[in-house]
This record gives C-alpha cells, sequence and structure tokens, in this order.
C-alpha cells in the first residue's frame, strides 16, 4: 500500500502526542543505533532494521519511520547525523528523529536522502500501524487499526491481538477486530479461522469489505470460496439499499437548495403574477454580503469567524429586500399586466445586476469559508452525511416554516393574501395593493438573499451564480402550484430526489430535460401545479 496521507496523520499525532510529551525514552539510545543504522544499509538490511523497530514496540520510532517513507529521512553530511528535514519556507528544518526537538535550519545541499523502495514502503506502512494500535490517544489507534485493516499486514497479528485485549473502546476495539480479520485473511490458517474473520468482515458490510472478500473469493476454494462468495451477495443487497437511501438524501439536499432559490419567487410570482428573471441576481446579492461579512471579520475580529453566516443572514435579507423594493417602485409597477415586458424588462435588469456586481468585485469566484460546524462529515449506518449540507436542510425548514408563520398570523401575510386571492375586493376593502406588491416584493428578495447566504457554501460565489438556478425555480414553482408554499415545498423536494434517481442513467444534463418535460406534460393535465389557490380572481 502507498504511503497515504493517513498513516501521515497518524504520525503527526503520535510525534506530538508521544514524543513531545515523553521526550527520549528507556530505550532511546538503541533506538537512535538502529535509526543511524539506516543511513548506510542497503534495502535488504533496511527491512531487517524496520522489523526489528517492529518486535521492539517502542512508539517513538513512528515518526522517524514516518520520515523515512516520505522521503524526509536525511543524512547531514557534516557530521553523518540521521534527522528529519522539514521544508520551512524556502528551507529547512532540522528535526532530531528520536527526541523532536528542534536542531535548526540546514541546507538542503548539506543532506543526502535515505532511500526506500516500494517494498519498504508498504513494510513501514504495515509498522507504522502496529506501533500505534498502542498510543494513548484514542484517534491515534482508531486511524492505526483502519491502516492495518487497508494493508492486510499479517505481520500485524500479535500485536493487534495484544491491542485488542487491552482495549477499552468498544468502537475501536471493533475496527481492530475487523482489521485482524482481514489480516487472518492473507494467511493460511485454518479453514476455521478463516470462515470466521469471513464472517467479521461480511457483518462489516462496506464497499471495503466487498473488494477485501472479492480477492478472498478470487484466490481461495471449498468452503471459505462458497463462504466468501455467499457474503459478497449479502453485501452487494445491502449497498443496493444503502445506495438508495444515499440517493434520496442527495435528492433531499438538491431539493432543500431548490426551496431555498424558489422560495421568495413562489412569493412574488403568485401574489402579482410577475416573471422576475432577476430573481436570481437576488440570491447573488445575498451571497455577495456573505463574501463582505467574511471579509471584514477576517481583518477586524477572526475570532468571530464562526458566526459569520448568523452575522450575514439580516444583512442580506435587508440588501436584497430593500434592492426588491427599490425594483418594484422603479420598474415592476409601471408593467402589471404586461407579462413580456416584465419579463423582458427583468432579464435585462438581471444583465445590469451581474456587470455591476462584475464591475466592483471582478468576475472571478470570491472565497466563502465554512464555519467550524458546518465542515467535516458523519456516517449514519451506510450513509455518508456531511454537516453542511445537512444545516442548510435545517436551514431551508426553518425559513419555510417562519414564512407560513408571517403568511398565516400576522396582519400583513392576511392582507398578502387577500391580494393573492382577489385584488380588487382586497382594495375595495381598504388595503393598499400598491404597498402590498412593494413589500411582498421586498420580502421575495429578501428571502432569496438569506437563500444566497446558504448556498455560498455549497457553490461558487459568481456574479453567474443566480443563472444557475432561476431556471428550476420556476420550475418548481409552476409545478408546486403558484403561489403555494406548500405546493413550492413539496415541487422542490420532488425535483430533487427525481433528479437524483435520474442522472446515474441519463446524466446531469439529460435528466434535466427529461425532468422539463414531465413538468410540460404535468401542467397540461394540472395547470395550476399540484396545489392550486382558491379564490374569485384565480377562478376567473
Amino acid at each position: 500500500m502507498p504511503f497515504g496521507i493517513t498513516l501521515r496523520r497518524i504520525v503527526l499525532a503520535v510525534a506530538l502526542a508521544v514524543v513531545g510529551a515523553s521526550g527520549v525514552g528507556a530505550h532511546a539510545d538503541t533506538l537512535r543505533a538502529r535509526i543511524d543504522a539506516l543511513a548506510t544499509a542497503d534495502f535488504a538490511a533496511k527491512e531487517a532494521i524496520i522489523n526489528e523497530l517492529a518486535a521492539a514496540g517502542d512508539a517513538e520510532a513512528v515518526p522517524a519511520l514516518t520520515a523515512l517513507g516520505n522521503g524526509d529521512l536525511q543524512v547531514r553530511k557534516t557530521d553523518g547525523k540521521v534527522i528529519i528535514a522539514v521544508r520551512d519556507g524556502n528551507s529547512y528544518k532540522a528535526i532530531d528523529p528520536v527526541s523532536a526537538a528542534d536542531l535548526g535550519p540546514v541546507d538542503r545541499a548539506a543532506l543526502d536522502k535515505i532511500r526506500v523502495n516500494n517494498n519498504l514502503r508498504r513494510v513501514i506502512s504495515a509498522v507504522v500501524g502496529s506501533l500505534t494500535l498502542r498510543s494513548k490517544d484514542p484517534s491515534v489507534r482508531r486511524a492505526a487499526a483502519d491502516a492495518v485493516f487497508k494493508s492486510r499486514d499479517a505481520s500485524a497479528l500479535d500485536v493487534l491481538d495484544e491491542a485488542i485485549a487491552a482495549e477499552t473502546d468498544n468502537g475501536i476495539r471493533r475496527r481492530m477486530v475487523l482489521a485482524r480479520a482481514a489480516a487472518i485473511l492473507q494467511t493460511n490458517r485454518p479453514e476455521p479461522d478463516r470462515l470466521a474473520a469471513i464472517a467479521v468482515v461480511a457483518e462489516h458490510g462496506n464497499q471495503d469489505a466487498k473488494d477485501l472478500l472479492s480477492s478472498v473469493a478470487a484466490s481461495a476454494d471449498g468452503e471459505v470460496k462458497r463462504k466468501a462468495t455467499a457474503s459478497i451477495a449479502l453485501i452487494e443487497q445491502s449497498l443496493a439499499m444503502w445506495s438508495v437511501g444515499q440517493n434520496i438524501w442527495y435528492g433531499l439536499s438538491l431539493g432543500s437548495v431548490l426551496l431555498l432559490a424558489a422560495i421568495g419567487l413562489a412569493i412574488t410570482f403568485g401574489v402579482m403574477g410577475v416573471i422576475n428573471m432577476a430573481h436570481g441576481e437576488m440570491v447573488m446579492i445575498g451571497a455577495y454580503v456573505t463574501f463582505m461579512v467574511q471579509e471584514v471579520i477576517r481583518t477586524s475580529a477572526p475570532a468571530l469567524f464562526d458566526v459569520s453566516l448568523l452575522i450575514a443572514l439580516p444583512l442580506a435579507f435587508l440588501t436584497a429586500g430593500a434592492v426588491g423594493v427599490v425594483i418594484e417602485r422603479g420598474i415592476i409597477r409601471w408593467l402589471y399586466g404586461r407579462p413580456l415586458e416584465t419579463l423582458l424588462a427583468t432579464w435585462g435588469l438581471s444583465l445590469v445586476l451581474q456587470q455591476a456586481v462584475r464591475s466592483i468585485f471582478g468576475p472571478t469566484n470570491r472565497e466563502v469559508g465554512a464555519p467550524s460546524w458546518m465542515s467535516g462529515a458523519f456516517e449514519l449506518g451506510g450513509l455518508t452525511l456531511t454537516y453542511g449540507r445537512v444545516w442548510i436542510i435545517v436551514f431551508a425548514i426553518a425559513v419555510f416554516i417562519l414564512l407560513l408563520v408571517v403568511l398565516k398570523r400576522t396582519a400583513f401575510g392576511l392582507q398578502m393574501r387577500a391580494v393573492t386571492q382577489n385584488r380588487r375586493m382586497a382594495s375595495s376593502m381598504g388595503i393598499r395593493t400598491t404597498w402590498v406588491d412593494a413589500l411582498t416584493f421586498g420580502l421575495g428578495s429578501g428571502v432569496a438573499g438569506i437563500a444566497g447566504v446558504a448556498l455560498s457554501q455549497i457553490d461558487n460565489v459568481s456574479p453567474n451564480l443566480g443563472q444557475s438556478y432561476i431556471i428550476d425555480s420556476f420550475m418548481v414553482v409552476v409545478f408546486g402550484g403558484v403561489g403555494n408554499l406548500w405546493g413550492t415545498l413539496v415541487g422542490a423536494l420532488t425535483l430533487g430526489v427525481v433528479n437524483k434517481f435520474l442522472e446515474p442513467y441519463a446524466g446531469a444534463v439529460l435528466g434535466k430535460i427529461l425532468v422539463l418535460v414531465f413538468i410540460i406534460l404535468f401542467i397540461q393535465k394540472r395547470p395550476r401545479g399540484m396545489f392550486a389557490l382558491k379564490g374569485r380572481a384565480v377562478e376567473s
């Protein structure tokens, strides 16, 4: 196995937790002598020395072994001392391989690299995994068990047995047992032992387990081959089930993004019937507000970075909402009842806004960082869920519920619904429909702005950001039912899931085309969408 990133992280943790904390161990002189011997040994002698270090079980050898595998273990020409050479800017810094002490800067020309081949790298990988199984740091032991599972090194079995017996963390012990089973399958142990190992690996049930059992089935015979083949079939069934679940998750994730992008459009399109082609630019404005907030925080108050999105949310809503009110008062109100002119005017406005942002911020993508609480991922059964997507789904649901409360429980929401159902009757009852239009357009634009805050975490912040979502937003609104928030929710989630199930078979582009064809056929049957509004004006 190549000397990969996982083991480098293991070594870094061990170097800090073990060497840095304990200093030079009891066998430091012997350890240093063995490390120094690597400088003049041939490949076979180096392998023997590495195996001696593994047999000694001294975790203080891990930094030196890792440096050897990475090509960082060097010999200083002036005194023949073996050091770890770490790049420090344009120069190198020398580190003692035993004590981890900083030995100061060193010239690259004054060093000779201790060379290794691929076979030695595989040996080093297995030995490092074995040594770190006994680390005091649980994360190091967990990573070491995973490394042994991937390397499937039978020489680690004795160390694994000792580590399993001493392990107190049940989760880490399960990983070690799995690594032990993988190593046993690479040996000629008795058939009952190999069958028991197959059962352990099959219980793990992921793609790595399937790959391991496939190699066993290809090389084994008799009952071992039959048991491995049967276990592969069961794993494939399990993976197929989890694949469906993963596609549903991806679909819900995409649906939440579509919901955020479309929900503001559902409000403006539903109340005023305005085909606002500049809606995507409101999303873009929200994303750029997020960028500006983070830039200010980076330069003025870096400690607040983790709450930067929370600061950006109200600012994005107010900024995009204010732009929306200006657009409605300055352009849209003169074009009511003229849908083609409204479409052309807002399309032209979208180009103006894109060019304005391009002139101010430049045409290139802008970096918007993710707070620590939105970074990383976790596993749920066979699903891999990223924290960023989870929080966006939660945020989309929160925005949806808040808008429902505004529409159903406030005076403004009552007036908005009245204007939606029968504009003339609402006007005759004293409702200022023009201001309802302006505030509604501002509300829809503001919601698009806070959608931009969320989308800045999963998409490129650029002047073209809004164009990626405007067509999908209209499809969601038309499919769900114009002006109906529940229709927008169901439409967004449905289209998101359908898209993700079509992509593996038809591709992303053809999948979108098929969805568009489906919506066209659907609105031929139900012109008002899944959830049609009721009212005299609507009926007429």
